[in-house]
């Protein structure tokens, strides 16, 4: 049986459109590829927040209490002077 046109013609259509389809599933795995990728990236930048915020706490704690030893320390210090001072003038 000869082939005609018209069967080589279906021929070269059904191959373009398989050529297309596996184009499309190629596209389809880099996608979910790709997306896979950008949720582990995304729990990862997520994991680095939350790491950033407990550090970001700790500095804020220890910025509060560096201020109150250094109130405590003036105190102290204006303490010092006053005794110095009563010091002086017994001595006088």
């Amino acid at each position: 049986m000869p082939v005609t046109t018209e069967q080589t013609i279906d021929v070269e259509q059904i191959e373009r459109l398989v050529n297309k389809v596996k184009g499309l599933i190629a596209l389809s795995e880099r996608t979910q590829a790709e997306l896979a990728r950008a949720q582990e990236d995304n729990q990862r930048l997520k994991n680095e927040i939350e790491s950033l915020r407990a550090q970001l706490e700790g500095a804020e704690s220890a910025s509060a209490e560096l201020k109150d030893l250094m109130s405590e320390r003036e105190q102290v210090r204006n303490r010092v002077e006053d005794l110095l001072q009563q010091l002086d003038t017994i001595d006088v």
